[in-house]
């Protein structure tokens, strides 16, 4: 059988290909997953833990050797906040609690994880067709969510996305080719459509444009980040 990529949406996208595929991708570019570039190519460790429950989140980063991530409007403390991780110490273990990237790095199952972005597009690619060794592979875009819990699919993931699927250059799904479609389309246009895009509003809104900024970087980092033992870790 041909080598295929994949892509559908957040948690359900995962259930529905991880029996299906030898490598999952979760891309969360606003912030999960550049966060997780930006600590683990400085070589941190990050612990995905899903958001809710502060107290779990403490117990599960004491019985691991963590350090629990401060919330992002902490200040000056290691956070979801990309630009909080850009001086973390080598070896660090961080527990990174998230409402989308890290709900979906945890329910991989059997297939290999990937934590991917704009900023390590080449990267991620070159180590999933490595890991998948001929599988499938799925490039699962997070998406964020509504008030009311339901998915809203984001342009920052489908463009992300996009760009990893294009990088993979396999035979891919439908699903996959939009994405990669969509990708190519925004050409030189696409920071500032992530920028415009609903979340990228809202990030700059909130104080945090710089994490924006550090999230439409495009291939400027060399890190794949790979689920290991329960930490993304660089390869």
């Amino acid at each position: 059988m041909t080598q295929t990529v994949h892509s559908e949406w957040g948690l359900a996208g995962v259930e529905a290909l991880r029996e299906r595929v030898a490598v999952l991708v979760i891309v969360d570019i606003l912030s999960f997953s550049t966060a997780v570039d930006i600590a683990t190519s400085r070589g941190a460790a990050i612990l995905p833990f899903p958001y809710g429950d502060t107290d779990a989140a403490q117990a599960a980063a004491d019985a691991a050797n963590a350090v629990l991530a401060a919330p992002r409007n902490a200040g000056g403390q290691l956070s979801l906040s990309p630009r909080s991780l850009t001086t973390i110490t080598s070896g660090i273990r961080l527990m990174l609690p998230s409402p989308n990237g890290s709900r979906l790095s945890l329910a991989g199952g059997t297939a290999k994880v990937l934590a991917g972005c704009l900023r390590n597009t080449t990267a991620v690619a070159r180590q999933a067709r490595l890991l998948a060794d001929g599988g499938d592979i799925a490039v699962i875009p997070a998406g964020e969510r509504w008030p009311d819990g339901g998915l809203r699919p984001a342009v920052e993931d489908l463009l992300g996305a996009g760009a990893i699927i294009a990088a993979l250059d396999l035979p891919t799904s439908a699903e996959a080719r939009v994405a990669c479609d969509a990708y190519r389309a925004a050409g030189p246009d696409l920071a500032d459509i992530i920028r415009g895009g609903r979340s990228g509003r809202e990030l700059a809104g909130w104080g945090y444009a710089d994490d924006v900024e550090l999230a439409v970087e495009l291939n400027v980092s060399a890190t794949a980040p790979v689920l290991r033992d329960g930490a993304y870790q660089a390869p």
